[in-house]
């Protein structure tokens, strides 16, 4: 069966399964991908779909009803607002390069370890060489251990899984062990001010790497051949392999960029409280694949949206500001978070199968 090459000009592919080439082009015998704007008349058959909209929908309900509830609570004051984007600006930084790892088809869990062993290697390096040896001691923690994940799924074919799941303990282990437990102030006010304690203005410096984080991940995931690339090897890698697409660099790539990213989140941690602790991060790998779940991205690869992934992340923290307000044990709220991992797989599961 003859296909005419879609056109480039169409739109931005919401989802790149089989058929899509490197440079766009479509591959005979295999699913034309979905573009903006371009005639789909079956999506249109299926008229409104509520579950891709369902972060959204969920955080104008979920502040409502806390604005009802705890109005009289501080819960609506800019104090309060602007501190629940600055708590979650470490999930919503990592949930953005965690979007790109889902998006190909893998999973990366030791990013909230990797974020803690950053932050005591940057704290160290800062106190003993000063502010720019503890930004490249950081962010190269973070490296050579994506690089190891890497190597190890891509080119030893060890599921991404068992991988990060043993890389979530090595981390730790090596964060206890350099800092015997304790932890290492920071005592170098640029730093930390560069890193989480300081602002701009009214602006605090972590609303303002949120916003780096999200306008540059939207573009790379939306506007860049890469982005396109990292869809398709999610989305079905044997014909994106077959396309001319390197997958296994693909995913090297993605799990390299986001144990980076999770040490940078790790040096945030550290700006913010003055110090790196091998405590900092720990569990937050849960909230970050619920946030990028919640927020669209298929559990299974193939799709994704970044600034769903960061609404995600802004309402799991919306969630547990409110929670602490209602005078909530720490108990309630990993119940309450729970079960809102729980329910995003299950929202994936039906965007899956639909």
């Amino acid at each position: 069966m003859s296909s005419k090459a879609p056109d480039k000009d169409a739109g931005t592919p919401e989802r790149i399964g089989a058929g899509i080439t490197a440079e766009g082009q479509h591959v005979a015998g295999t699913e034309v991908p979905l573009r903006l704007g371009a005639s789909a008349p079956t999506a249109a058959r299926r008229g409104f779909d509520w579950r891709q909209y369902v972060v959204y929908i969920g955080f104008v309900v979920i502040f409502l009803v806390f604005a009802v509830t705890l109005g009289g609570s501080g819960f609506l004051s800019p104090n309060n607002l602007l501190n629940i984007v600055s708590q979650t600006a470490t999930i919503s930084v990592m949930a953005v390069a965690m979007t790109f790892v889902i998006a190909a088809g893998e999973i990366d869990l030791s990013v909230g370890s990797v974020a803690g062993l950053a932050s005591v290697t940057a704290a160290m390096a800062v106190t003993q060489y000063g502010l720019l040896a503890g930004i490249v001691a950081g962010l190269l923690t973070g490296a050579v251990v994506g690089l190891v994940n890497g190597a190890l799924v891509t080119r030893i074919g060890i599921p991404s899984f068992l991988v990060t799941l043993g890389m979530l303990g090595i981390a730790n282990g090596a964060a206890q062990w350099i800092t015997a437990t304790a932890p290492v102030p920071i005592l170098d006010d640029t730093y930390n001010s560069i890193f989480g304690a300081g602002s701009v203005g009214p602006i605090p410096t972590l609303l303002i790497w949120t916003l780096i984080a999200l306008g540059i991940g939207h573009l790379v995931l939306r506007k860049t051949p890469y982005g396109r690339q990292v869809l398709a090897t999610g989305g079905n890698e044997a014909a994106a392999r077959f396309s001319g697409v390197k997958t296994r660099n693909i995913k090297l790539q993605v799990l390299l960029v986001s144990s980076t990213v999770a040490a940078l989140a790790g040096m945030l941690y550290a700006g913010r409280l003055h110090s790196g602790r091998f405590q900092w991060g720990q569990g937050d790998e849960l909230s970050v694949i619920a946030a990028v779940i919640l927020g669209g991205t298929s559990l299974f690869g193939g799709n994704g949206t970044i600034i769903g992934a960061v609404i995600g992340s802004l309402m799991i923290g919306l969630i547990n500001n409110g929670l602490i307000l209602l005078g909530l044990e720490s108990s309630q709220q990993e119940i309450v978070r729970g079960a809102i991992i729980i329910l995003a797989v299950a929202l994936a599961r039906k965007r899956s199968v639909a």
